[in-house]
């Protein structure tokens, strides 16, 4: 394979779960929720894509429809689940996961069964090379994951932003404020799933194929990694932990075909995760960046009223 197209490769790979990371970094980070079946709305996200685009439905519309469709289920999913303990919580949705995947897998009149989906490329210039291609491939991808960035910052950082937040630390006192909490919860599962489903559309159309074995819980696993390692709470973070989880990911196929290990390097590189994981949350539980400061217009004017009441006063 040529050097350039597999670096090519690895940048579409950080941007499309960059998404995926960002969508649990809005619901773990900024509201507390455990969302541990976050690959059943990437699934449901690709393989919506995935079946509009077989009778010609442009892509953009493929991408849209994906993101409905995972946001549909992420509210049905949220509606009986938010009510459970955080605990339950992740059970219910890491269960409705699999058992997606196993929908899919099973039934062959859906969309293939074991023997997957083929999937054309959004954009494909005739004539073109591998390489303008690929790059165009960047563009897209790398377009819809600054949407979904700058689309968790504003968010994050409104008064909205500060009602998760508060969810987040103690339900209760929300609540006594006048916050309906399960309505706020239902609302980021339901943008999460949405952005989880524009990764997966992403996915599908980059890869031009899709099997049910590409969904296992293992995916979420892996953006839950991304998402501890760069710091929740943290934008800008978690795409520093997606970067280096898909570096590190593409290193260890590379090993397998150049040392010779006791181990094979694809099960070494789950090890090492999980070593990595008890190492971060030991000694850096916030992460590489710590949690990002709510930014708000009345937030900044009370700093600044404090800090003058606090040079006159000295």
């Amino acid at each position: 394979m040529d050097p350039l197209l597999y670096i090519f490769d690895l940048i579409v790979y950080i941007g499309i779960f960059g998404i995926v990371a960002l969508s649990l970094n809005l619901e773990f980070g900024f509201t507390g929720l455990a969302n541990f079946g976050k690959v059943a709305f990437f699934l449901a996200g690709a393989y919506t894509y995935a079946l509009l685009s077989q009778i010609g439905i442009p892509f953009y519309l493929c991408l849209i429809a994906g993101a409905l469709v995972s946001a549909v289920f992420g509210l049905l999913v949220s509606l009986p689940a938010l009510r459970l303990r955080a605990d339950y919580l992740a059970i219910v949705v890491l269960t409705f996961g699999e058992i997606l995947r196993l929908i899919v897998k099973s039934e062959d009149w859906i969309a293939g069964g074991d023997w997957g989906i083929s999937v054309s490329r959004a954009i494909s210039l005739v004539g073109a090379s591998p390489r303008v291609n690929a790059l165009v491939n960047i563009g897209l991808v790398y377009l819809c994951l600054l949407v979904c960035f700058l689309l968790v910052q504003l968010l994050t950082n409104s008064p909205y932003g500060r009602v998760i937040r508060a969810i987040r630390e103690d339900e209760i006192a929300a609540e006594a404020l006048g916050k309906n909490r399960a309505k706020y919860k239902a609302q980021i599962f339901m943008l999460g799933s949405a952005m989880a489903g524009v990764a997966g559309g992403l996915y599908a159309q980059y890869l031009q194929c899709i099997l049910p074995g590409m969904f296992m819980p293992m995916v979420t696993f892996t953006v839950w990694i991304m998402v501890l390692l760069g710091g929740p709470a943290n934008n800008k973070g978690v795409l520093v932990g997606a970067m280096l989880i898909e570096v590190f990911d593409r290193g260890a196929n590379i090993a397998k075909d150049y040392l010779i290990l006791p181990v094979d390097p694809s099960n070494l590189q789950y090890i090492l995760f999980g070593a990595l994981i008890i190492l971060v949350l030991f000694y850096r539980p916030q992460g590489l960046l710590k949690e990002s400061s709510v930014k708000t217009k009345a937030l900044e004017l009370a700093r600044y009223e404090r800090s003058a009441a606090k040079s006159k006063g000295s």
